[in-house]
């Protein structure tokens, strides 16, 4: 029997909140652990933009929708992938925390440079600097656990 393309693209391979509920409530007491502290507008730029570099559709539906619901402004969410070129449109900390979001993404390219890092250390305080490296790392969790188990994208499993 042959799948199609759409077939395979929204049958769940897995489900971590089914088969592996103890290491799905980790990932979530860590996700919010992470971003405590941090405005949550900042977080769901992290989100939307590691989502993004990643190809996670579940992932970037769901926190761009909770990006809308908390009243972002739908051009800034529409200019993150731009966002060094749009930069009236989003302040030194959201820069710096998207600059390092893309160095942490993407970290077996080029690593994270030293003067990327000290743009963040320049904006953030040491404990702010932590958990926005620590929310970058969790939605590239995330993302890798979506992408892997084929979770469709018009699902949230949060509900």
């Amino acid at each position: 029997m042959t799948t199609t393309a759409q077939e395979t693209a929204t049958t769940r391979r897995l489900s971590m909140l089914e088969q592996n509920p103890n290491v799905y409530k980790a990932l979530v007491a860590l996700q919010r652990a992470s971003s405590e502290g941090l405005e949550p507008e900042l977080i769901e730029l992290i989100k939307i933009r590691a989502s993004q570099l990643n190809g996670c559709a579940y992932c970037l539906r769901m926190h761009v929708a909770d990006a809308l619901a908390m009243g972002m402004d739908p051009m800034v969410i529409g200019l993150i992938p731009v966002w060094h070129e749009a930069v009236n449109h989003f302040d030194e900390r959201q820069r710096s925390a998207l600059e390092l979001t893309e160095y942490v993404t993407r970290i077996g390219e080029a690593g994270v440079p030293d003067d990327a890092f000290e743009r963040a250390r320049a904006v953030f305080d040491e404990v702010e600097l932590g958990q926005v490296v620590a929310s970058i790392v969790m939605i590239n969790a995330w993302n890798r656990v979506a992408i892997t188990s084929k979770y469709p994208y018009e699902a949230d499993e949060r509900k």
